[in-house]
Order: C-alpha cells, then structure tokens, then sequence
C-alpha cells in the first residue's frame, strides 16, 4: 500500500531562522520516513499581502529551499517545487471558489486578525479574502491525507476539510477529508521573548555564523529577576532557557539546577548556550555553504519537483473533471 500523502508549503521569506527550524522544518524532515511528501513554496499566498512588491520573491524562494535542504529535506523522497509552476493549482482554485460562501471566508479568525495588524480596514482584496480557498485548492490537488499544522492554523485546515466534504457530497468520493498532524514543539520564542520574527529583528538565523550567533544570544532578554551573579533564577520564564531546552538537551537539568541556585551567571549561561546553537548548525552551515556553490542543482531540484508536482496534481484534475461531468468538446460530440 502506498504510503499517506502530507501536502506544507512555505511563502517565500527569504532565509528561514530558528523558529522555523524548531517549528516546522525539524517536523518535515522525520515525516519524510513516513509520507509521501509534497513541500511547496507558496508564492501566489506571497501576493494577499504583497502583491506591490514582488520584485524579491524570486531570490527569497531560492533562499528558503536552500535552507530546506541544508535542515534535511531530501529531493529524492520529497517532491519540492514552486507553487505557481503548477497551474492546476489555479484551476482547483477556481472550482472549489464556487463551494465557500463569502461569509463562511469572512469568519476567518486569522483573517481578522490580519485586517487588524495591518490596518487594512475595507482595503482587504478578493485574493486576499480567498486566500483559504487557495490553501485548500494546495492541499487537495495532492489528495493529501494530512497536513503538519500548529493550533494557529487549524482553522485554515477546517475551511479545507469543509470545502472537501461539500465537494464529495455534490461530486462523489474525489478527495480524502485531511487530518491536522500537530507540530511536537512548543514555538521558540524570539531574543525579546516575543513571536520570533525577522519583521521584529529578533531571530537568529539558521545560516548565522557563530560569531553572528553569540553576538545576538548576548542581547537575549533573559530572568528580570536575576540581576547579578548569586541570585537565584527561575529559568521557565528566561528565553535563553528555552534555547537550552531545544538544542542541548544533555545539559538541560543541570543548567536549571545551577540557574536557580545562583551559580551560573546569565553572561557565561548565553555564550554557553550561543555555542550549542553554532554546534548545532554547523552541518547546516556547511550543507548551505555547498548548495550555494552550486546553483545548477537548485534549478535541477526544483525542475524535478515541478514536473513530479505537475503529474500528480494533473491525475488528480482528470478525475475532477470527470467527477463534475466537464469534458472536452470533442469528447462531448463523439460521445
């Protein structure tokens, strides 16, 4: 039996930090033991909220596939490639747009949320109101089964799984209904203790250099209440910690002990901390380092992913059309 499809995607931001790593990345690569993958880089949702400015999608895509591979998404078993060289994503789209009412779109808490931190007011376009429609249309063209979410998204996911039974209700069984696969880890926080993000200028980047690592670990917001060497900490509220929890393991509970103790200072536990997290990254680094020197195998990878992308979504157009009853005009009139 073939193994279950999983359908995630990425807009195109450019050289991916910590957070994705943590957050997504790390999750992809062991998924690929298990499912059929289909990793996409999103560069018509790059446009509901940029589309002035499209000059830099291009080169922030290249950047985010770089990083892809350098964290261990492997060509060979997972289909990478760029949404918008799959035109039958644009055509789902289009179907499935007639079976969402423009209300059901409107309760979309995450789009609420956007309108309000980006002040848009009435100024919310039609691509962006159905953006979810073309998530759907993402996750569908695939047959995907699953799809590795955080809570934030599972709205999103619910939008699709409507719009699959209400497909499968009018049309027969096309798609399978896909199921959240929640992220294991807690999101890392950003050096200012808020939502990292390269907006707020508060990442460490995967590709960082030691010495850029250290030098952005010191400026980490760490215990308020421990202010010199000897006071005691309380390391579950310190970022720094959290930093520890995910790349050094080995250590971990002796850092708590010697933190809440008094006896390790914050300094020395940030430039420890600071080289773990370069450790870490070294194969990364190095693995970045080569791709870079190597761009032909970029185009080559993405070729590859694109034409693999274009055959599945293709069959599963085939059976949508059939299942709506569209046939070509010459089939109509030999028919």
């Amino acid at each position: 039996m073939a193994a279950k499809r999983i359908l995630s995607g990425m807009r195109p931001t450019g050289k991916l930090h910590l957070g994705n790593y943590v957050g997504v990345l790390a999750n992809w690569v062991e998924l690929q033991d298990e499912y059929d993958c289909f990793f996409e880089i999103a560069d018509w949702h790059a446009l509901t909220t940029g589309y002035e400015h499209t000059e830099t999608i291009p080169h922030d895509a290249i950047e985010v596939v770089i990083d892809w591979l350098a964290a261990g998404i492997d060509p060979e078993r997972s289909v990478i490639f760029i949404q918008s060289d799959v035109k039958e994503h644009a055509e789902l789209h289009l179907l499935l747009s007639m079976l969402v009412t423009a209300a059901r779109l409107e309760r979309n808490p995450t789009l609420k949320e956007q309108i309000r931190d980006l002040h848009l007011g009435e100024n919310v376009t039609y691509g962006h109101l159905g953006y979810p429609v073309l998530q759907a249309a993402d996750i569908l063209i695939y047959r995907a089964h699953a799809v590795p979410v955080g809570e934030d998204q599972l709205p999103h996911l619910e939008i699709t799984r409507e719009i699959a039974r209400r497909f499968n209700s009018l049309y027969g069984e096309v798609f399978p209904i896909p199921e959240p696969l929640l992220t294991r880890f807690a999101r890392l926080p950003g050096l200012d203790g808020k939502r990292m993000s390269k907006s707020v200028g508060n990442v460490i980047l995967m590709s960082d250099s030691p010495e850029e690592i250290e030098k952005k670990v010191m400026t980490a917001i760490t215990d308020p209440q421990k202010i010199r060497m000897g006071d005691p900490g309380h390391p579950d509220i310190c970022n720094v910690f959290a930093y520890h929890r995910r790349f050094n393991e080995g250590e971990v509970s002796q850092i708590r002990k010697d933190c809440e103790s008094g006896r390790l200072g914050c300094v020395s536990c940030k430039k420890k901390c600071a080289s773990v997290i370069a450790s870490y990254l070294e194969p990364l680094r190095e693995r970045r380092a080569d791709l870079e020197k190597n761009p032909q195998r970029l185009v080559n990878i993405l070729k590859d992913g694109a034409s693999r992308a274009r055959r599945a979504a293709g069959e599963t157009m085939e059976i949508v059309r059939k299942a709506m009853k569209f046939q070509r005009l010459e089939d109509a009139i030999s028919g």
